[in-house]
């Protein structure tokens, strides 16, 4: 979903689920390890699986649908939008396709969706049916259980959403940027496509959607789908996503919208206020995307549009096909933050065209995509950028394997018996990308393009696990360079925490001739307003900052703020870097800049990392007064993940 410039929440403490979830595919048989294929993690029992939660290739452990009876192909929505009551209501249709002779009740994912009646049948002819609620679990939902007559394929369900959809944000036109109407936006990843439609929510299935939303007419509706800026404003939209997507890619947000073009098939959604300026941000999107057609092949989903949400949203971005959804906390006013871009469009391919089959192989969605991001911005912006971006990432990764578990350090990351939204972290971005970046050292950049091209074609529109990529790896590369690529190495990358040794260390000069100028200043050598920052990057900025010790007097953090206006940065990775040395040296001049900056921006990767600084270093109570304050304007999702951080559970 995102880069560690956009990195989602990184959720602490592991959660435990209730058991029940459905185990809808079968289990693969463990491979040996040998010299020529790579072996797959297995439990070596069903008894040793069930003990230790050890996560079965295939299985789904965060949906309840029976997905080995029954597959929804193709969603039919027809929603209104209710602002007084923050609700959807309407009717979800769903095509559903026998997997076998047997009759059981089709079951669905819910969570907090009052199910009002269910009709099912066979074409246009539906009859109403029973149905039943599950029990109910903190995390997953509730199961939706319908009986279906023998020939049904279509069941129709009438419903309407909570308040408190988890997938839903609902906010008052004073938190906008234009302050005078209310705006909607549903966020469905990892698991929250359910607290607003009943479907199989697992990324193994894949769906058509058509959708009619109707809204308030001085709003504009739009959806990943075939938006059309030219669509008049009356109160119903109209939507088709001809291409099958996973469940999490469902995506809606409902406000002052205007348009703009940026290219042929690129453009921008925004609140009129934004408008111009993300455009111009953001104006290089059509050359990324020529830029990544070149290497990877065509783009499959005929446009590609961004819409800049208001600062609310917990991500950097989501890659929402054909809309990806951004933050506008990235809108510089230079370009320097556009690698957020580059990494939702590459989902565009690695993600959205190929996808991770459960939450397990989170990797294959954002290992590859940040992989691809690298590659794009050094086609667009040069070897300079690129060497920077790859620099960053490789010290963002260290930095989380010096704060993760082990168990959390796989890339085939354990995640039965877990909140799925907790394997986020820079793990399967920064390590998944390096492991791609080995293989192509080691077989040579222009083969290893082939190899991703070919990849992307074989698995197009297609959901699949680490034990299928492993499959296809020992098929093709393996096969081809036996002399360059270690079966066991590649294990080791896959199954084993940590970084193997001798693994490429991306480094960039632009950063290395920094390090001299940071000491010589700790040492007292050089004055602060001495050091020559006229051409520095915000990368080298980032890199300046992150690189100092833990703590500094309040002196030099006087000198370094005075000599650089850091407290008043408009960048806000540079403000936060700043604000991260700020709160654990307790520098009280930039402590109104910190409250103002956790009040008014609900992104996660800031969010998360300050208040956690605030409670290891004993201000907890400045981080309570600040997170109760800023809470009603956060998304659910930063609600929960802050509320660990802070009060070790969730008190949303």
């Amino acid at each position: 979903m995102l880069p560690r410039l956009l990195c989602t929440s990184l959720f602490v403490g592991a959660l435990a689920l209730a058991g029940g979830c459905s185990k809808s595919e079968p289990t693969s048989a463990p491979q040996a390890k040998s010299e020529t294929a790579v072996a797959p993690q297995a439990a070596d029992t069903a008894q040793q699986a069930a003990a230790d939660k050890t996560p079965q290739s295939g299985v789904d452990y965060h949906s309840f649908a029976n997905t080995d009876d029954y597959r929804v192909q193709h969603l039919d929505l027809d929603l209104t939008v209710d602002f007084s009551r923050k609700i959807l209501e309407g009717e979800a249709q769903l095509q559903v396709k026998r997997l076998n002779d047997k009759n059981p009740p089709l079951i669905l994912d819910t969570r907090g969706l009052d199910i009002e009646a269910v009709r099912a049948g066979h074409g246009d002819k539906l009859e109403p049916v029973k149905f039943s609620m599950g029990e109910k679990d903190d995390h997953l939902g509730t199961p939706l259980k319908i009986n279906l007559p023998k020939n049904a394929t279509r069941v129709a369900i009438q419903y309407r959403t909570s308040p408190d959809a988890s997938g839903v944000q609902w906010l008052e036109p004073q938190q906008t940027a234009g302050k005078e109407h209310p705006f909607l936006f549903t966020q469905a990843q990892a698991i929250h496509a359910r607290s607003f439609v009943p479907l199989q929510d697992s990324p193994k299935v894949r769906i058509t959607y058509n959708a009619t939303i109707r809204t308030p007419k001085e709003l504009r509706a739009v959806m990943s789908a075939n938006n059309d800026p030219q669509a008049e404003k009356d109160g119903v939209y109209e939507f088709e996503m001809p291409q099958p997507i996973p469940s999490y890619l469902i995506a809606l947000a409902v406000g002052d919208l205007e348009f703009k073009p940026m290219g042929e098939r690129t453009g921008v959604y925004a609140e009129p206020s934004l408008l111009d300026d993300a455009a111009a941000e953001f104006a290089d999107t059509e050359s990324m995307l020529e830029a990544t057609e070149e290497v990877y092949g065509p783009y499959r989903w005929d446009r590609y549009d961004l819409l800049i949400l208001p600062p609310s949203f917990p991500f950097g971005g989501m890659e929402n096909p054909r809309l990806s959804f951004i933050t506008p906390t990235v809108i510089a006013g230079d370009k320097s933050l556009v690698a957020l871009i580059a990494h939702e469009l590459a989902h565009s391919w690695s993600g959205n065209l190929v996808t991770n089959s459960s939450w397990r192989d989170l990797w294959l969605n954002e290992g590859f995509t940040t992989y691809l991001t690298n590659r794009i911005m050094q086609n667009v912006y040069g070897d300079e950028r690129y060497k920077m971006e790859m620099a960053l990432g490789y010290d963002d990764l260290q930095a989380t394997l010096e704060d993760r578990p082990d168990s959390d350090e796989i890339l085939a990351v354990n995640t039965r018996g877990r909140d799925p939204d907790e394997v986020f972290s820079d793990i399967p971005y920064e390590k998944g990308s390096l492991f791609l970046y080995e293989l192509e050292q080691k077989v040579g950049r222009e083969n290893f393009d082939q190899f991703l091209l070919d990849y992307f074609n074989h698995f197009s529109f297609q959901s699949i696990n680490t034990e299928d990529f492993v499959k296809y790896l020992n098929e093709t590369l393996l096969k081809q360079y036996p002399d360059k690529l270690d079966a066991e190495r590649i294990h080791e990358w896959i199954y084993e925490p940590g970084i193997p040794e001798g693994a490429p260390h991306p480094q960039s000069d632009a950063f290395t001739k920094l390090d001299p100028v940071r000491q010589q200043w700790l040492d007292g050598e050089i004055a602060a307003k001495d050091i020559d920052t006229s051409n520095w990057t915000f990368h080298q900025w980032k890199y300046f900052l992150d690189g100092m010790p833990e703590k500094l007097s309040d002196e030099q953090l006087k000198e370094l703020d005075s000599a650089f206006g850091l407290t008043e940065s408009t960048n806000n990775e540079i403000a936060f870097s700043w604000l991260m040395i700020a709160v654990r040296n307790q520098y009280q001049p930039a402590y109104p800049r910190l409250e103002e900056f956790l009040t008014s921006i609900g992104r996660n990767k800031f969010l998360r990392p300050l208040y956690r600084n605030l409670v290891e270093t004993g201000q907890k109570d400045l981080a309570v007064r600040i997170f109760e304050e800023a809470k009603p304007g956060y998304h659910p999702l930063s609600v929960k993940v802050n509320s660990w951080v802070i009060y070790g559970e969730d008190k949303g």
